[in-house]
């Protein structure tokens, strides 16, 4: 099972000391995050993608390539890459670079953002969010998988006897989830593909991500790709932690009182009842992360969001040390316990997709 970090880089005033970092802060404490990752065994640091304060991560690919340049083993991602609002010419080309510089550490998110006014920023309108996300995909995925295309669809200008450029490393596409908070087409979609389902769920109840994902794996089966429970899930969440629960609620609670995504809303009592959040002991947030499992069935990809509210990089490089030394080698063993033989213990890498086509070439 891959473990990582995802960020969504907000640049928000610590509300304890009042004091708000730079963007140049707060971009370089992103980077200081993802090396972290790396050195504390996580497999995984991914980037969201905004257009607007208090948010500084508009360019994903620059970001990662620069992180890939100085990382040996983590796979970079996204969460998210906007299908609806980028060109997926441009994507194509981006990510298909960002493979080559990182020799195969990559896979992006598809999402349809949670900014509504990004779409006439890009010149796009927000009703057709849906459609867009449809087309532009089907787009991305024959541009990445044909050498010439000729395309014509409804949002963009057509395309005649198009090569992108670079190909895809060793011909293979990066892996693509498909996150999504709350649209059945989303996992609709992901299941059509036989790509991965991202519920970053840190915002709903459990029993709502447990429609999504459930319908996912009937149509991932309904389409030939596996078995049910052989989908590719992957699942979000934030953790707090200190030695003492106590003394982690006490901590986090200005932070998340104030947080742009939790603040000024239910208590965090209530958040932490009602959803994957776990504020506490190394022990909690195991305990917690367990049950993810009798929720979802057996899934590949768990990414923890923990720098999310003005909390400081000291605080966060911290928590980060506690995940890797003594929650994720505990989480590792027993979700591999727990694992049916059948059912793939990781998200697809590169070196395994590239294995996978050649033993399909054979049998061709």
């Amino acid at each position: 099972m891959q473990f990582g970090i995802f960020t969504v880089g907000d640049v928000t005033t610590d509300p304890t000391t009042g004091r708000t970092p730079s963007e140049a802060e707060r971009i370089q404490a992103m980077v200081a995050i993802a090396l972290k990752a790396e050195e504390a065994g996580l497999d995984v640091f991914a980037t969201g993608e905004h257009h607007n304060p208090p948010f500084v991560p508009s360019s994903p690919t620059t970001m990662l390539g620069y992180i890939a340049a100085r990382t040996e083993r983590l796979i970079l991602s996204t969460a998210t890459t906007l299908i609806t609002t980028n060109d997926p010419v441009k994507i194509a080309e981006d990510f298909a670079m960002l493979q080559h510089l990182a020799g195969g550490r990559v896979d992006l998110m598809m999402g349809r953002g949670n900014t509504g006014p990004v779409y006439p920023w890009f010149g796009k309108d927000i009703r057709d969010g849906i459609p867009l996300a449809i087309e532009n995909y089907h787009l991305l995925h024959r541009l990445w998988r044909e050498d010439v295309v000729d395309w014509e669809g409804k949002h963009r200008t057509p395309l005649q006897s198009f090569t992108s450029t670079p190909r895809p490393l060793d011909g293979v596409p990066p892996f693509v989830w498909h996150g999504s908070i709350r649209s059945p087409e989303i996992a609709e979609q992901a299941a059509y593909y036989g790509d991965g389902f991202f519920a970053n769920h840190i915002f709903w109840p459990t029993d709502h991500f447990q429609r999504l994902i459930g319908l996912y794996r009937r149509r991932y089966e309904h389409y030939g790709h596996g078995s049910a429970d052989q989908a590719i899930v992957g699942l979000g969440g934030q953790v707090f932690m200190r030695r003492n629960s106590q003394d982690a609620v006490r901590e986090f609670r200005p932070y998340f009182d104030n947080a742009p995504v939790y603040g000024h809303g239910p208590s965090l009592e209530e958040f932490t009842r009602e959803t994957p959040l776990t504020v506490g002991s190394p022990q909690q947030v195991i305990d917690k992360t367990l049950t993810f499992r009798d929720h979802f069935g057996d899934y590949q990809r768990q990414l923890f969001l923990m720098d999310h509210a003005g909390l400081p990089l000291k605080t966060v490089l911290e928590q980060i040390d506690m995940l890797g030394e003594e929650v994720v080698p505990v989480l590792r063993k027993e979700f591999e316990a727990l694992r049916p033989a059948h059912v793939p213990a990781t998200a697809p890498t590169h070196a395994a997709l590239v294995a996978a086509e050649e033993n399909a070439e054979v049998t061709r």
